[in-house]
């Protein structure tokens, strides 16, 4: 009996964790964590987003999940032109990243973060997970796992924020 109940308890705990993973986690309605990222070629701060609905992807070129939902990312962004797609690429080796980004057609502003400080203050660590932050900079949603970004329901939420 014992036995039965630690095992409940340890099964609670694990479900109530994983609700936190899910697209209602403690960050909403908070403000998104601002960062600066200089990947040599060019600097980007998430704050100068502030008046745009941004959509975060945090994604790897190893990633087969992240590299499957580009193609939606891409669309997405001609769909919303009034939205900005933020990619931050948490790849380590900058040679496989441009060249990812040579041999892929991106049509979103990416940028590469090696040393994984953005994701982190997310709680980001498995890829990809998205984040969608309103004009105001407060976050309005998290999304685990690749994305069917053009869906109606998506479309629809992100063009009435």
């Amino acid at each position: 009996m014992t036995r039965w109940i630690s095992c409940g308890v340890v099964l609670w705990l694990l479900v109530a964790a994983g609700c936190d993973r899910g697209d209602h986690p403690t960050q909403l309605g908070r403000p998104a964590p601002d960062f600066t990222l200089d990947d040599g070629g060019r600097r980007l701060q998430l704050s100068t987003y502030r008046g745009q609905v941004v959509v975060l992807n945090f994604w790897a070129t190893w990633c087969a999940p992240c590299i499957e939902e580009i193609p939606s990312l891409n669309e997405l962004q001609h769909q919303l032109p009034q939205l900005t797609v933020l990619g931050v690429s948490v790849d380590t080796d900058g040679d496989a990243y441009r060249q990812f980004l040579a041999d892929h057609r991106i049509d979103f502003t990416t940028i590469r973060d090696p040393e994984r400080h953005s994701n982190a203050l997310y709680g980001t660590f498995r890829f990809p997970e998205s984040y969608v932050i309103d004009r105001n900079g407060q976050i309005r949603r998290k999304f685990i796992s690749a994305q069917d970004w053009t869906s109606p329901e998506i479309v629809n939420y992100l063009s009435h924020l």
